[in-house]
């Protein structure tokens, strides 16, 4: 669909026509309320809803033009978007590829599940996941890309397009001297900031594309209901993209806010992030370019996520397939003295979430509430009438999706126990307030907070945590946050510390299969 077109559809308000995909809304399913205890599958009459989730990497909230950015051109997440569902404040529950992503398909926290780092696996193959809940419940699930999971475990997903999951996991994370500052030198990724035809990312992606679309166009009416994981590794570093796609934003895309003296009071875990990843020295004009060239993969991914949208739609199940899109998490664009991820800002633990079913849910809403992704992982395995396990965190937002006044938790967890900082930190977002708790390094580096009022500072710049008139927000924000996680932080540092000297978070069923292709993507730098 060309960007003219779509904005003429966009403009005359044609939620699900944007997309091309049937407008069917039976009247006796249409605002029903359904069983959010996930008693009994969504059902129509062509039986369960097929389930596409389109997970792609690294991408920021705030570079989507149905949240609003002017500058982005991504016309089919937007038409998505215009058909479903947006949501405003959806968070992972880890900023690192492959924490976020198992702690998604267990639907647990990363402090239960172990899986600190890249270099961590779930502790057993035969863990409930969900591709093998949905299994249970009559589904066939496929993976299309990458999941980032060791050579050894699919929990449930066939391949398919080839294997794009050949990790090697060794259970490590470290930890940087709370001292070791500052860094040195630059990092080589910054010379990855050009544009180019070739890529590691581009080519994975292309792959993925084709062997999706051709899953949709071969996929049979009639037979057993599918739960399509498409797995992009684009908008992630490094930050290749053809020569036409960073064109448009030369010279559009604002450089980050950074008030003077700011770097200076970030807590000692972010300090360590700028100097582990080497980043404490970026050239304007390279933070410029990579800016612009970020903007330009996003389009590109944009563009790779359409074809299979039309595959969809050219194929039988297009009425009857749930459609979700987000990321593992987002991209901090040199924001903060950051990039990449690895932190809790909301440029790295936020993420853009869609859900596009016009059969149940009119398109073209939104909701405000904080949620993250092992919500969504409880409402895939309930939409599909799977029973998820009770000990999973997430909470089902199907009547949420129903009825945009359902009661709602409006609470998201994020925590990031990985590599490049002194010790392990979580985050709370309520309302809008988001509270960090930063464990102590050691005994002369004592716990630090960070306490944000996100409607008066939304781009986080002023931490309101050691100001007396916010006191009784941090201690009740700090409450909440042990409360959901049922164990402190520092007990889980501690944990983390162990169990990595240990290798525990290798996994207890093999290490992966030796001479696999480690994936650069998904190695502990990353």
């Amino acid at each position: 669909m060309q960007r003219r077109e779509f904005l003429k559809l966009a403009g005359v308000g044609a939620a699900g026509a944007a997309l091309g995909f049937p407008r069917v809304i039976a009247g006796a399913e249409a605002g029903k309320p359904f069983d959010s205890a996930g008693s009994a599958a969504l059902t129509t009459g062509q039986g369960r809803p097929n389930i596409l989730f389109i997970m792609s990497d690294e991408h920021n909230a705030t570079v989507l033009g149905a949240n609003g950015n002017k500058i982005i051109r991504t016309p089919h997440l937007d038409a998505l978007a215009a058909g479903g569902i947006s949501f405003d404040a959806c968070y992972c529950n880890s900023p690192l590829c492959v924490p976020s992503r198992e702690s998604f398909l267990s639907g647990q926290y990363v402090s239960r599940t172990g899986v600190w780092n890249n270099t961590c696996e779930l502790p057993r193959a035969d863990i409930p996941a969900v591709p093998s809940l949905l299994n249970a419940a009559g589904y066939e699930s496929f993976l299309c890309g990458k999941m980032h999971l060791a050579a050894d475990r699919r929990y449930g997903y066939t391949d398919l397009g080839g294997n794009f999951n050949k990790s090697v996991k060794t259970g490590h994370v470290g930890r940087r001297e709370p001292d070791d500052l500052p860094g040195q030198g630059l990092s080589e990724r910054f010379t990855e900031f050009h544009t180019g035809n070739k890529s590691g990312i581009l080519q994975h992606d292309t792959a993925v594309t084709e062997g999706s679309v051709n899953f949709l166009k071969s996929r049979p009416a009639g037979a057993k209901p599918f739960f399509l994981t498409v797995g992009y590794l684009a908008p992630h570093f490094p930050l290749i993209v053809p020569q036409e796609y960073w064109q448009h934003y030369e010279g559009r895309v604002p450089m980050p806010t950074i008030p003077e003296g700011y770097l200076d009071k970030l807590p000692l875990n972010y300090k360590h992030l700028r100097a582990g990843f080497q980043m404490e020295h970026v050239p304007p004009e390279t933070v410029k370019k990579g800016r612009e060239l970020y903007y330009g993969l996003t389009e590109w991914v944009d563009a790779q996520i359409g074809q299979v949208l039309a595959a969809l739609r050219a194929s039988p199940h297009a009425a009857n397939t749930i459609i979700i899109y987000t990321t593992d998490h987002g991209e901090n664009m040199g924001e903060h003295g950051l990039w990449w991820k690895n932190c809790v800002f909301d440029t790295a633990a936020r993420i853009p979430l869609i859900v596009h079913w016009p059969r149940r849910w009119p398109g073209g809403a939104r909701r405000a509430g904080a949620c993250s992704l092992v919500d969504v992982a409880r409402t895939i395995v309930e939409a599909g009438g799977g029973a998820a396990p009770v000990n999973w965190d997430g909470t089902s937002m199907l009547g949420w999706l129903d009825r945009a006044d359902a009661s709602w938790k409006d609470t998201a967890i994020t925590e990031y126990y990985a590599h490049n900082i002194a010790s392990g930190y979580v985050m709370i977002r309520q309302g809008h307030f988001k509270y960090v708790y930063h464990t102590p390094a050691d005994e002369q580096h004592p716990a630090q907070r960070e306490l944000y009022d996100l409607q008066a500072d939304p781009g986080e710049l002023k931490n309101l945590a050691g100001d007396p008139a916010h006191a009784d927000k941090v201690a009740a924000l700090h409450a909440a946050l042990l409360k959901d996680l049922r164990e402190h932080p520092d007990e889980t540092e501690k944990r983390c510390r162990a169990g990595s000297a240990r290798g525990e978070g290798k996994g207890k069923v093999g290490k992966g299969k030796k001479g696999g292709k480690k994936n650069k993507a998904a190695s502990d730098g990353e």
